[in-house]
């Protein structure tokens, strides 16, 4: 299952708004197969791990076991049903990691395989699967994205300085790992103030990748038009209480800002399909998400300078789960 796990994470920014799933055939204590879903809309990760197996070892499979992170599909999307596969080639036995709570899966893909007498085992590194997958089970359990918050703080607490300008506080190395994180999630958010202030691209030019789209809140709609989010490189989702238009990829969606915004904004988002935004705003756009847990991860730098004064850095409790050093600045990233 663990090998499982390996595969599927070579997937990700490539499958979503799947899941990253990877897949091992074993026959008496031999791997035989064993494949992933490499891209949206291709095969999925049973079907290329079968179809690894080599032509003179095909008829093995009846006796093999098939290991796989997230339940095998049942029904016909992109692709056919997984499941119906796996009966197909009469494999014994189907080791799963988590169920799928697509309500098009949710179950049905593990009875398909009972009813046709196929040994099924659930749960073998279920936290470690549902780690891996947590956008894709935060979407469907929770019906909103997974939302990872990102910033960048001085040795002394502050993340930006009283009179408002540009500063970058990280090294070279922390900007490309942002340029990754990037690439690997749906969608991108900022504050209005950070687009006015440090006209950011938000997209992924420092490795190679796909630009998330870029999510903003401009109440009344007065950011001009030549501001880098506005770039035709990515979708843009503006916010705001004017008007409901879209034009290329410029999206205007109109909210009601009488009540609370993030979770309209959250919401309009799910009804695109997003599963995932990391927030980059400032200071008051992410403690926006800290005051109403709207939050599941957040990534934080420390860079070796201070600043003495300026506006302090967000504060937040939650469960470390790990922390590094990136060439003189310090990551951590903490869970909810």
């Amino acid at each position: 299952m663990q090998r499982c796990l390996d595969l599927a994470v070579k997937a990700i920014g490539h499958v979503a708004p799947n899941p990253m799933v990877g897949c091992v055939i074993v026959h008496e204590g031999k791997i035989i197969g064993q494949g992933y879903h490499q891209q949206f809309g291709k095969p999925h990760a049973e079907v290329n791990a079968i179809n690894s197996v080599p032509e003179n070892l095909q008829h093995l499979l009846p006796q093999s076991t098939l290991y796989v992170n997230l339940e095998p599909c049942a029904h016909h999307g992109k692709t056919p049903p997984c499941a119906d596969l796996i009966v197909s080639k009469k494999i014994q036995h189907v080791i799963i990691g988590s169920t799928d709570p697509n309500p098009k899966v949710a179950g049905k893909g593990i009875q398909k395989l009972r009813d046709a007498g196929i040994e099924v085992t659930t749960g073998v590194l279920k936290p470690e699967a549902d780690f891996l997958n947590r956008r894709f089970l935060t979407f469907y359990t929770q019906h909103r994205p997974y939302i990872i918050l990102k910033w960048a703080e001085s040795a002394d607490g502050f993340m930006a300085p009283n009179v408002p300008k540009q500063l970058w506080l990280t090294n070279e190395h922390s900007k490309k790992l942002v340029h990754q994180w990037r690439s690997e999630e749906q969608a991108i958010m900022v504050g209005k103030k950070t687009v006015e202030i440090d006209n950011p691209e938000l997209t992924v030019r420092l490795i190679e990748g796909k630009n998330p789209a870029r999510v903003v809140i401009d109440r009344t709609l007065s950011l001009p038009a030549s501001k880098n989010i506005f770039a035709p490189n990515a979708p843009v989702y503006i916010y705001n209480q004017l008007k409901q238009s879209t034009d290329s990829k410029i999206h205007h969606e109109k909210i009601d800002f009488n009540q609370s915004v993030l979770p309209q904004v959250l919401c309009s988002q799910v009804s695109k399909g997003i599963q995932s935004i990391i927030v980059e705003g400032g200071s008051f756009t992410i403690n926006q998400f800290i005051e109403q847990n709207l939050w599941d991860e957040a990534r934080i730098f420390t860079a070796p300078v201070k600043l003495e004064e300026g506006k302090a850095a967000p504060k937040l409790t939650g469960r470390l789960l790990n922390e590094r050093m990136i060439e003189g600045d310090r990551l951590r990233v903490i869970l909810q």
